[in-house]
């Protein structure tokens, strides 16, 4: 078997902890779509079915798994999971390093507790209200990278690219 990739949850969050009003991202910030497609660029992926639905034209150069309890889905690119530990052991047989969850909120949940690395768009904007992210308990985490970028002519909001390293050992994947 090979070693369990390193399972990294990748995320816009709002100021008050959201990532969507309850459809779609809620911002344009063509800096973090690029930032996203960077980092996401020819790696597995792990997105819950809405979301996936959402992103449809956006899996030419990934390895898409749909986290969906509809085992007979058939996704139009990638494959179908029912959990987290079938997603890592998918991409662990398939050579994955990494694996990145992408969204929506029940799939950020599902991982968090197995969880390694977190890669965070702060968007200094608030929602109100919507799809949360998963809470991160600081005790959890340390800040490893951080770049502020302003508002400015195409971004309404400022943000902040962070990394964070899990400091303790992340619990196994259900």
């Amino acid at each position: 078997m090979s070693p369990r990739p390193v399972l990294t949850l990748i995320a816009a969050v709002s100021a008050d902890g959201y990532i969507s009003t309850g459809t779609g991202v809620p911002w344009h910030l063509p800096r973090d779509q690029e930032h996203f497609r960077r980092i996401t660029r020819g790696q597995w992926l792990l997105i819950g079915r809405r979301t996936y639905e959402e992103m449809t034209g956006w899996f030419e150069d990934h390895h898409p798994l749909v986290l969906t309890r509809s085992p007979d889905y058939i996704p139009p690119a990638g494959e179908v999971v029912t959990s987290v530990a079938e997603a890592l052991e998918a991409a662990a047989a398939g050579g994955a390093s990494e694996l990145f969850v992408c969204g929506g909120g029940e799939a950020y949940a599902a991982a968090m507790p197995c969880a390694d690395r977190l890669i965070l768009t702060h968007v200094d904007s608030t929602l109100g209200s919507g799809v949360p992210f998963p809470t991160v308990n600081p005790a959890d985490w340390q800040e490893t990278s951080r770049q502020d970028f302003p508002a400015d002519a195409t971004h309404a909001w400022g943000l902040r690219f962070a990394t964070y390293e899990r400091l303790r050992v992340p619990a196994p994947a259900l």
